[in-house]
């Protein structure tokens, strides 16, 4: 929409800015998308445009800041003005009535005393600092009382608002402080994990890590590519404005909260007996297995907040709020088999062929064994009964074995002296843990990995050329390498099984679309040892091309924050 005679640059640009903020908050707080994708693409690029052309109407809250800044040489101390407390811990009713005795001995028989229950989200705390309804900084929790600024990787979150209100007529007090978890979604943190394994990478223990290990990379685009989120649980009104609402209850100062535009914990409730509380934590630990985050508990706090200033804090902790955390569930299952899986860079991994088992909600078959020094250690054999969870509520995990029930004459599974797909000779390198197959450019298995992650959507993201497609290209030798899949014609698409000319003409134009992908895109589909999407970025982000990255020594990769020497010599020995 061209700007009117009318209207000036400036109050079109702000009026475009508040368009977008109701959208972002529709889509990424509320759930519920306004418009599509694409009306939302052309009025961010028609403020990207005017933002361009008049660059001194540029604000830090604008929607188009949230991510570029220059990564940083390193992160400054926060002192919070606010201490941020760690909870106490209940495990079972008992300690939570406990706990709620303690309450009436401090408040007196005659208090009434009600909660408010949230269940608990197992992320980064997070604390952030508005003034005059602008975000100023957000830091993390750090000890308590110091933390790190953050704030550039905070701001990549879309559901953290830069401006508030983010729409109606909530006004914000001057000074505001807010706190929340910042989250790593499950989906997000497996396709994460899915191509750090790929690419021959550590992979995070659990979302929380994997979320704070985002939040603390040094260059923004890190985080703002790892799709995370932010639940907000309480603020504290450090200035207030002339129409700040009275707050006497945690749970008005959460509606106040939604109402300035802050995302929170759908998972809430508030209950004026013990009683209730009890029955509801009992509901959430089903409840909470279809939840998109990770929870491993509730946390209950005194609703009133006049109470909980008279109950006060110990060295550690607040009197009127506890953790209750859930027993973790663990089932026996047998072993029926242990398959052997070869990964794109020639990892040889063990995996657990299960007798199907019920675990958070889910059905679990199949269970990582991840090398063959763990399954050494946990002595795991074809038969066996075994111990088996969610690690963090999410990856099939073996703890241990029932030796007193082991089937006579098992045997240990022994590391493979050969590959198990192509029989090439396996090889483990000095100082690693991974057993790997030799011959990376001839395996099978290696090869097909490679060019699945090569056409993903976290690399090339060439779409309608899939596993199958892939598998018929390959046995009829029309590639060798992803270079030739820009050689092919529609007409190649035609030879092969059950592909017509619509599907041929799409897979076509898909790959010939490909060639403008991003260059971090097209480093991490190079598939580099210990190269995956995260470490892509900081490369393209430092040496801009390709032949660039090629000329590139040991050291000039070293110095780069967040690669090391392992990832600078497979970097090096890759592109020699």
């Amino acid at each position: 929409m061209a700007v009117s005679m009318t209207q000036s640059v400036e109050q079109r640009i702000e009026s475009l800015r508040r368009i977008l903020r109701q959208h972002n908050h529709a889509y990424y707080v509320l759930d519920k998308p306004s418009i599509s994708d694409g009306e939302y693409d052309k009025i961010y690029q028609e403020l990207v445009a005017l933002e361009a052309q008049h660059p001194k109407l540029i604000t830090p809250d604008s929607p188009t800041q949230r991510v570029g800044d220059a990564p940083l040489d390193h992160f400054e101390q926060v002192t919070h003005l606010n201490r941020l407390y760690s909870l106490d811990n209940a495990f079972n009713t008992n300690d939570l009535q406990a706990w709620r005795d303690r309450l009436v001995k401090q408040l007196g028989e005659e208090a009434a005393i009600e909660f408010m229950a949230e269940l608990k989200l197992d992320g980064l705390a997070i604390s952030l600092m508005y003034e005059d309804g602008l975000l100023r900084y957000g830091a993390t929790r750090g000890n308590g009382q110091v933390g790190e600024d953050i704030t550039q990787n905070l701001r990549t979150i879309r559901s953290i608002p830069l401006k508030i209100p983010v729409q109606g007529t909530a006004a914000p007090p001057k000074k505001l402080e807010v706190r929340a978890e910042a989250l790593m979604p499950i989906a997000s943190f497996l396709r994460l994990n899915e191509d750090r394994r790929k690419a021959g990478e550590p992979e995070f223990m659990n979302p929380r890590n994997a979320c704070a290990g985002s939040l603390r990379q040094l260059d923004p685009q890190v985080p703002a590519s790892r799709n995370l989120d932010a639940l907000f649980y309480t603020g504290i009104i450090i200035e207030p404005g002339p129409d700040t609402p009275a707050i006497t209850t945690h749970q008005a100062m959460l509606d106040y909260l939604a109402a300035l535009g802050f995302k929170l914990n759908p998972v809430r409730q508030h209950c004026t007996h013990l009683d209730d509380l009890e029955q509801t934590i009992a509901q959430w630990d089903t409840q909470r297995h279809s939840m998109p985050f990770n929870s491993d508990g509730v946390v209950v706090k005194v609703n009133d907040l006049r109470q909980q200033d008279r109950l006060g804090y110990t060295a550690k902790s607040p009197r009127w709020a506890v953790a209750y955390k859930y027993p973790p569930e663990v089932k026996p299952t047998k072993v029926l088999d242990i398959e052997l899986s070869v990964g794109r860079t020639g990892n040889i991994t063990p995996v657990a062929v299960l007798e199907p088992v019920i675990l958070a909600g889910t059905q679990v078959q199949r269970a990582s064994l991840h090398n063959f020094d763990e399954l050494g250690e946990k002595d795991v054999r074809i038969g066996d009964t075994v111990d088996v969870h969610k690690a963090a509520e999410i990856i099939p995990e073996v703890l241990c074995v029932h030796l007193k029930k082991r089937p006579q004459k098992t045997k240990a599974v022994e590391p493979p002296a050969t590959c198990p797909v192509c029989d090439a000779p396996t090889m483990r390198k000095e100082g690693e843990v991974a057993l790997r197959c030799s011959a990376p450019k001839t395996c099978p298995a290696q090869r097909a990995n490679r060019f699945e992650h090569w056409v993903s959507r976290q690399a090339m993201d060439i779409d309608g050329v899939g596993p199958a497609l892939l598998e018929q290209l390959m046995e009829r030798e029309l590639i060798d390498t992803p270079a030739d899949l820009y050689t092919l014609s529609v007409n190649d698409f035609l030879t092969l099984d059950r592909i017509k000319e619509k599907s041929a003409q799409n897979a076509y134009t898909s790959i010939q679309a490909s060639t403008d992908r991003p260059l971090a895109r097209l480093i991490n589909a190079l598939g580099m040892p210990h190269v995956g999407k995260e470490t892509a970025v900081l490369l393209a982000n430092t040496f801009y091309s390709m032949d660039a990255l090629c000329r590139a020594s040991d050291a000039d990769l070293v110095a780069i924050d967040g690669v090391g020497p392992k990832v600078a010599e497979s970097i090096v020995t890759f592109l020699a």
